[in-house]
């Protein structure tokens, strides 16, 4: 099992920037997928981005492709999901999750983070 902790969340305006960090307990696997999942009040829980533990695949949902981006830095292990031009509709609760399989289905993911808020002010 994997302990994620998130950090970086908060109150931006519209239009904002945030980063949000995820760093795991241990090295991850070497076929491990991270990802940033989000939960609006009301919502059920959606797919935001993933990325490799290595190699460059990437993937986006389609609300936020071209103004998020996933990272990771190996020497750390940390993975970020950097936050441009944030809109109302982006407020929820973001939270990092770790899987063996390259899915936007939440189910693949068997170890998830205690999330962090992000809210973002019209």
């Amino acid at each position: 099992q994997v302990q994620l902790a998130e950090s970086g969340g908060g109150s931006v305006q519209d239009g904002g920037t945030l980063t949000l960090s995820c760093v795991p307990s241990r090295r991850p696997f070497s076929r491990s997928v991270y990802a940033w999942f989000r939960q609006a009040p009301g919502k059920e829980r959606e797919f935001v981005a993933l990325i490799r533990s290595r190699g460059t695949s990437e993937l986006y949902a389609d609300s936020v492709k071209g103004r998020f981006s996933i990272s990771r830095d190996n020497p750390t292990n940390t993975v970020y999901l950097q936050m441009n031009s944030l809109k109302p509709e982006d407020t929820a609760i973001y939270y990092c999750a770790v899987g063996s399989e390259y899915s936007s289905n939440s189910r693949a993911y068997e170890d998830w983070g205690q999330g962090t808020q992000v809210t973002v002010g019209s």
